[in-house]
């Protein structure tokens, strides 16, 4: 590719696009770089800004973007589910929406009889917002028999493509969204679907944290309150002027907010405290209303099955019967109820933050609300080291990596955060790696906010901390597991009750030497070359505690309850 010889200057952001006053008269001209213009006056008293501003930025960093080869593809729905900047989607639509699409728009008939017949097909990228991260490519598993170099995506020049895939990916917004009550969310194909509502971050290209929040923005996002620690992800979950939050056609999505190290855990946890708390209010005044009411509306809204997709949606069309009733009864008492009818629908609340947070600063605050038994949801995402402020040490750092304040190789192993909130008994646990294996993450976030208790997923997230290069993010989860230095797992209390083990490790023994692991990545490697006897002790040392690890977990997962049948685990079930 032949660069310019100067650079242009920056776009303005496109204005007529943005239907909110406040995008015009605040956000857009402060990405534009003219916020020194803007008096004091313009800005939210109440510290409240508007989501869904990210995607005005429109940065064109990709050189490259991926190009969707329809003939080959199987629909398998990889590429979304690993892009870490929501910049490559999948939709499914009736024929007769693609009236009036641009010449370049690519649509197929869609493989699965999940959907009616005729039913279209579209994987489309945003070309101004893909960073040209690869990992799409790198995802897809179909490539063309007669040249193996040629996938179903591959990569190409963004410049030339720019403009017909701004007007494809402008008429894809167009086409209406999958019906969230009917998405088939238990599979990978049917879950990529969904909208997500978390987009164009402004985070590392190919991050390894981004993909997980985005999967639960798409599997939860329109009922979500996120209470998130300081580090990486509050920066690039509100980094004002934007924020890559946004909502549905409906207006919703996630309510976010940032709390600090110490107490985001149980700044969450005050989150389903006060949301409970409307609840019960709501409850309360709806039953004094029900002589007014109809007698069977007003039991289904306070006996609603609200652990399903197809519950929520019938709660949410329960409390707009609901409103639409109460404005015939001119009382304050129907006006308070109006006021607090959304919370009669469940919300679903997350705790996410890194491991500086969850492992170290924040520990105690996270073992408190490990032991609280509420309702929430913790997301970790363990980059195994202070990613956001420069590198150092974290209890998560594992053994013999070099850190700031380890520069001679972390002498120790890394703490176990799952066998502590295991220790509860009540927690539902799961150690994730999407790169490894995609749907067992996508069933443990599903697992987890179902669970009516404390869950807490810890997700494994390469970061350019470790010394490599981020379009490897999926080879370095592979082998992060095969190795056994992350150990994949669930522990679903809700097993014990039908007598099982609530454990099960759903990865294998470890296949391959750590080294093999550890050699492609700059934290481990760089001991070799400084202090090799040290190095080489360290790495010793490593292989014998991952191997350790994951025998110690397996041999747990093969216990039997008195009385149960012996649980099965990817070890024994290849025995």
């Amino acid at each position: 590719m032949t660069l310019p010889e100067s650079a242009s200057p920056a776009a303005e952001p496109a204005r007529g696009k943005a239907a909110d006053d406040f995008i015009h008269r605040v956000t857009l001209p402060l990405i534009a770089g003219h916020g020194d213009r803007l008096p004091v006056s313009l800005f939210p008293v109440d510290g409240t800004w508007p989501t869904g501003t990210a995607r005005h930025e429109k940065r064109n960093l990709a050189l490259e973007i991926p190009v969707w080869d329809e003939t080959l593809c199987t629909q398998c729905g990889k590429c979304v589910f690993v892009c870490p900047h929501s910049a490559i989607r999948a939709k499914v639509f009736a024929a007769d929406r693609t009236t009036g699409a641009p010449p370049g728009f690519k649509h197929v008939p869609a493989r699965s009889k999940d959907y009616p017949a005729g039913t279209r097909m579209s994987y489309q990228v945003a070309p101004e917002d893909c960073t040209g991260c690869t990992l799409c490519v790198e995802a897809c598993p179909i490539r063309d028999k007669s040249n193996i170099a040629h996938k179903a995506l591959n990569m190409a020049a963004q410049p030339p493509l720019r403009a017909a895939e701004v007007a494809n990916w402008e008429f894809f917004l167009t086409l209406p969204d999958l019906e969230r009550q009917i998405a088939k969310r238990t599979a990978l194909p049917g879950a990529m679907l969904l909208q997500p509502l978390f987009e164009f971050s402004g985070a590392c290209v190919g991050c390894g944290e981004t993909p997980y929040i985005r999967l639960a923005t798409q599997l939860f996002g329109d009922r979500m309150l996120v209470a998130n620690a300081t580090g990486c992800s509050s920066i690039y979950g509100g980094n004002l002027p934007t924020t890559p939050y946004c909502k549905d056609a409906d207006g919703r999505g996630p309510a976010w907010s940032n709390s600090l190290f110490e107490d985001n855990a149980e700044f969450g946890l005050g989150m389903r405290l006060a949301t409970d708390k409307l609840a019960d209010a709501a409850r309360t005044q709806l039953q004094a209303l029900a002589p007014q009411l109809d007698p069977a509306l007003v039991s289904a809204l306070l006996d609603a099955e609200q652990r399903s997709e197809a519950g929520i949606h019938a709660q949410r069309e329960r409390v707009a019967e609901l409103l639409a009733a109460l404005q015939t009864i001119a009382t304050p008492e129907a006006t308070q109820l109006a006021a607090l009818a959304e919370y009669l629908v469940r919300r679903s609340v997350w705790i996410i933050g890194g491991d500086g947070w969850a492992y170290d600063i924040g520990f105690g605050g996270l073992d408190h609300v490990l032991a609280s038994g509420q309702d929430v949801n913790i997301l970790v995402l363990d980059t195994e080291v202070y990613s956001n402020t420069g590198g150092q040490n974290s209890k998560a750092t594992p053994l013999g990596a070099v850190a700031k304040f380890a520069a001679g190789g972390k002498p120790n192993r890394k703490k176990d955060l799952a066998r502590i909130a295991m220790d509860y008994e009540n927690v539902f646990v799961a150690q994730v790696a999407y790169g490894a294996k995609d749907v067992h993450t996508l069933k443990a976030f599903l697992d987890a906010e179902s669970y009516p208790g404390v869950s807490i997923i810890i997700a494994y997230s390469p970061c350019i901390a470790h010394g490599v290069d981020l379009s490897c993010n999926l080879r370095q989860q592979d082998l992060a597991v095969k190795s056994g230095h992350w150990p994949l797992l669930r522990y679903d209390p809700r097993l014990r009750e039908q007598g099982r083990n609530p454990l099960s490790v759903d990865s294998a023994a470890p296949s391959i030497p750590y080294r093999d692991f550890a050699q492609h990545e700059a934290r481990f490697t760089v001991l070799e070359r400084l202090r090799p006897e040290a190095a080489e002790r360290l790495m010793n040392e490593a292989e014998t505690v991952a191997r350790n690890r994951h025998r110690e977990y397996a041999d747990l997962a093969a216990l039997a309850l008195p009385g149960a049948e012996k649980p099965a685990t990817e070890e024994n079930k290849n025995a």
